[in-house]
């Protein structure tokens, strides 16, 4: 086990220095200025604030100094919002988008897996195609275009979710939904595809053969191993769940992280970018050395002490 963390610890700091590095070095290779605008005419000024910010200094020492701020857990001050620390940005959005992006989760795992197996085990041929054709629609259809039907629909017609924000449980039905279909979708095909291969497999043809309980034999045995390639693609999943989808978020006015990281591209406030890009970064990261360990311990098979 130590040596299996060690291994997905070092790859997972490698990825994000190499992500942190080239995101530094793109924002700086776009031609402007985060000071360009009415506002900022003055030649005098123009040198404060880049003075102030560091950007006086060349590409390289700039680099250099952000790292050793970095390592120290300092990100900076934003450059767009006078005063505010980027952290302190990063700790107010970031709970509003976890929290949607958990209910957003749930929803996907626990309808996905329900729809997987009930396309893998009906024997009515027009159930499976229903369900088949949902979960393509949600491979096709973009969440934007999801969400703004959803607010046409039930917000604005019929009038049953509210619009705006996140205040009540009933401010969530619309973005987690909108949020979720990719994934139901996705998670749908693969318990299907996987649930039909493990009910193949010898031991579950003597399970049934002998006659055991079929809810036991399909609950206990076969979705236990059917859900390898789900466990798989939640790591990621949840990290894209809880880490926000930006164009959602702003359709449904959420102060979350995706609104943030929205904002500081177009007011192009690097010190935000680059804590925003960390913080994605170590997220996925983490995200996926959880998933790893738990496909490790779901199939034997594979070897943990890899």
């Amino acid at each position: 086990m130590a040596k299996f963390l060690t291994k997905r610890v070092v790859m997972g700091i490698v990825t994000l220095l190499l992500l942190t590095t080239i995101t530094f070095f793109m924002m700086k290779m776009i031609p402007g200025s985060p000071f360009s605008g009415e506002k900022f005419k003055s030649a005098q000024v123009m040198e404060q604030l880049n003075k102030r910010y560091g950007l006086d200094k060349s590409i390289p020492e700039q680099y250099v100094i952000y790292m050793k701020n970095v390592i120290q857990g300092d990100f900076g001050e934003s450059i767009s919002k006078k005063q505010k620390m980027v952290s302190d940005i990063i700790a107010n959005a970031a709970p509003t988008t976890m929290k949607l992006g958990a209910v957003a989760f749930v929803i996907a795992m626990v309808v996905g897996i329900t729809f997987g197996m009930v396309a893998a085990l009906t024997k009515r041929k027009w159930v499976n195609n229903l369900i088949m054709t949902i979960a393509t629609l949600g491979v096709s259809v973009p969440s934007f275009l999801l969400a703004l039907f959803l607010m046409m629909l039930f917000g604005v017609q019929l009038k049953i979710f509210p619009l705006i924000g996140l205040k009540t449980p009933l401010h969530y039905v619309m973005p987690a939904l909108a949020l979720s279909f990719y994934p139901i979708s996705v998670i749908t095909r693969l318990v299907r595809s996987s649930m039909i291969e493990v009910l193949k497999q010898d031991y579950m043809v003597l399970a049934k053969a002998k006659g055991c309980n079929k809810l036991t034999m399909y609950v206990k045995h076969a979705l236990k191993n059917a859900l390898l390639p789900v466990i798989t693609y939640a790591g990621p999943t949840i990290a894209f769940l809880m880490t926000g989808s930006f164009v959602v978020e702003n359709l449904f006015s959420i102060p979350g992280i995706g609104a943030e990281f929205v904002n500081s591209i177009n007011n192009r406030d690097y010190t935000l970018i680059m804590g925003l890009t960390i913080y994605l970064g170590v997220f996925i990261i983490v995200a996926n050395i959880i998933s790893d360990i738990l496909s490790a311990l779901v199939d034997p098979r594979i070897k943990i002490s890899d």
